[in-house]
């Protein structure tokens, strides 16, 4: 039988289930990877399981979201991290090493491999073929320790690719396209598998860009055919032995096809305050801009910033407008130095800021109170760049940079001749002796524990009855920094439940916190897409320790969906969409979960409103889960 890319990968990974879209499988995963911000807790999670290594082909631990260190707690967590990988077999990459996708990229990413990471832009390596899925800390947890992924077998969307990127249009306007297409909840679901003429006029980083931000579609992952220019790539940084050629059967089936024509794009943007709300630059001509932003694991790579230098070129930003430039990895800051591609930027008024994730994950770098800011990132929800008012427009790095001389957006057609798109060096200088990599053997490590790591706390079974208020009633879209917000002083937080708890909704209600710890447990009542974004498991956790114990809600994104569970937090789905409205917040709710069975449907009583037909897509499996009061207590009862 012909199989796609996506089939043939899974295929070859397969540990159990069936290959039709929605029926649970479990996949043998091949690496890993963390970063600081979900790391800590996930190696926490390591420990508890008992194992005295890592059972996969690599696992690599990552630090580029807190580099910040404004206190004991960020480097406490890092020489926490840097011990414990010695420890388990781990290698580490140090802060300002760079971003962990960029990093990936570049280093460790190979054709065919499957890879689970505890940041939801993991899918950025599907730009070489690697079948690559941002999962909660625990999901890599237990991949670390041999266990398979387990996921709903996905649908495989084609996107045709035909003609060629012209003019000023890029890599970032293809999904920006495709996002306005599909929207933030199109790829629930599904895998987003590029294919047709076109493919073959993307790089590796281009192609990146793409899957990168396949994550905002809500996609199980993106990827691409492994190739010449696949080829081209892991030659480049050095590694040619890890290139196979992969690509899909010729009459290989899709359960979607969407068409793009490359020929066809202009340099767009994703207007305030979701990805998928395209809108061409041509329309927002004559907007100041007050501030403009590249870099991120979308938009850092060698590429990128060398068509950013070329614009910037003996030119001078608007005096009212800043610019900050992160290169995604050391690697392409000893590119851009080695060719003086560094003093154009800095000669035009640029900040170059350290290769982490810096102003994304606000970490620094937040716009003027109700400032236009034009970054290359991937989101731009409402007060993640640390300024609630600010309007943040997502854009192309050539799109950034115009913005920061021109001092506003303005139409393409008067920006003149578009830079060349740069090809990597024959032979770029590699940075991998940065890595530390594990001894082999770690029994005498001692792992560095500061103050501010504290013991995952233990979850109870769930209740033969669960009996609680609506303890919060939210609209749609609600995303995961909606539920637990970046920034310096809350993500210094992320390997402390009870005091990052204190954060959960902050932003959306401020009195949650103090109810809810009131009430003594509680039941989140949403509307369609709740949990969209991060892959943030602590926006499952921190709401388990205060004692929600069900969410009821339109619909779910996947990977918070799955963080639910994991942490024994029921995730179920209103029958009827409608009766959203008849629940009002404050609200009893009662529901007998003897009576819940896989992917069933129970009648949940509301208090001053009767009978409301909830149901749940869950597995056996994750009934079970949810049963035992996490998947944590499940697997240590397994292996008692």
């Amino acid at each position: 039988m012909a199989l796609n890319l996506t089939q043939k990968i899974i295929k070859d990974h397969l540990v159990s289930g069936e290959m039709t879209p929605g029926a649970e499988i479990a996949l043998r995963i091949d690496q890993t990877l963390t970063q600081d911000a979900t790391g800590t807790m996930a190696y926490l999670q390591f420990e508890a399981i008992g194992l005295p290594r890592v059972r996969t082909e690599l696992s690599v631990s990552y630090v580029d979201h807190n580099t910040l260190q404004m206190g004991f707690r960020n480097p406490d967590d890092h020489a926490y991290l840097r011990t414990v990988a010695a420890k388990y077999g781990i290698t580490f990459s140090p802060a300002g090493t760079g971003i962990c996708h960029q990093l990936h990229l570049e280093n460790f990413a190979r054709p065919g491999r499957t890879l689970v990471g505890s940041d939801s832009h993991t899918p950025t390596a599907g730009g070489v073929g690697s079948m690559a899925m941002g999962a909660g800390g625990l999901s890599v947890a237990l991949a670390m320790a041999g266990e398979a992924y387990v996921i709903a077998m996905p649908k495989v969307v084609k996107v045709n690719l035909t003609g060629r990127l012209t003019g000023w249009a890029t890599a970032k306007d293809v999904i920006l396209t495709l996002l306005g297409i599909m929207t933030v909840k199109g790829g629930v679901g599904k895998v987003i598998e590029y294919a047709g003429p076109g493919v073959a006029t993307l790089s590796v980083p281009e192609r990146a860009v793409i899957t990168n931000m396949g994550a905002e579609l809500g996609a199980t992952t993106s990827i691409f055919p492994s190739d010449a220019a696949t080829k081209a790539f892991l030659t480049a940084m050095g590694r040619p032995g890890d290139w196979v050629e992969l690509t899909a059967d010729p009459d290989a089936a899709y359960d979607e096809v969407i068409e793009i024509d490359l020929s066809t794009l202009e340099p767009m943007a994703a207007a305030p305050h979701m990805p998928d709300r395209a809108v061409t630059i041509r329309e927002l001509a004559g907007m100041k801009v007050d501030q403009s932003c590249i870099g991120s694991c979308t938009n850092s790579s060698y590429a990128d910033l060398m068509a950013v230098s070329e614009i910037l070129a003996g030119k001078r930003i608007d005096p009212t407008t800043d610019l900050l430039i992160a290169p995604g990895s050391k690697q392409v800051l000893k590119m851009l130095a080695a060719e003086g591609r560094i003093d154009p930027m800095l000669d035009a008024g640029a900040r170059i800021l350290e290769c982490a994730c810096g102003p994304c994950i606000g970490m620094g770098g937040s716009p003027v109170s109700g400032g236009v800011s034009a970054r290359t990132f991937n989101r731009n929800f409402e007060g993640r760049s640390g300024t609630q008012d600010a309007k943040v427009y997502l854009v192309s790095p050539q799109t950034a940079a115009m913005a920061a001389l021109r001092g506003e957006f303005s139409d393409p057609a008067t920006w003149g001749e578009a830079p060349a798109r740069a090809e990597l060096p024959e032979n770029a200088p590699s940075i991998r002796h940065l890595f530390l990599t594990p001894p082999a053997d770690g029994a005498g490590v001692e792992i560095k524990r500061g103050p501010n790591i504290a013991p995952l706390p233990p979850f109870t079974p769930l209740a033969a009855t669960v009996a609680a208020p609506v303890a919060l009633k939210v609209g749609d879209d609600i995303t995961t920094d909606h539920i637990l917000p970046a920034g310096a002083q809350i993500t210094a937080l992320r390997s402390n439940i009870p005091a990052i708890s204190e954060y959960i909704f902050s932003r959306v209600d401020a009195e949650f916190v103090p109810r809810i710890k009131k009430l003594g447990k509680g039941v989140i009542l949403a509307g369609d897409n709740y949990g969209q974004g991060s892959s943030r498991e602590h926006a499952a956790l921190g709401p388990r320790y205060l004692g929600v114990v069900a969410v009821v809600a339109k619909s779910m994104a996947r990977i918070h969906r799955a963080n639910l569970v994991n942490f024994g937090i029921l995730p179920l789905l209103l029958a009827d969409k409608a009766d959203y409205d008849r629940i009002p917040a404050g609200a009893e709710i009662a529901i007998r979960t003897g009576d819940i069975t896989p992917g069933g449907t129970v009648a949940m009583t509301v208090a001053g409103v009767g009978p409301v037909a909830v149901k749940n897509d869950l597995t056996a499996k994750e009934l079970e889960i949810i049963r035992a009061g996490g998947l944590l207590n499940l697997v240590r009862q397994a292996r008692a």
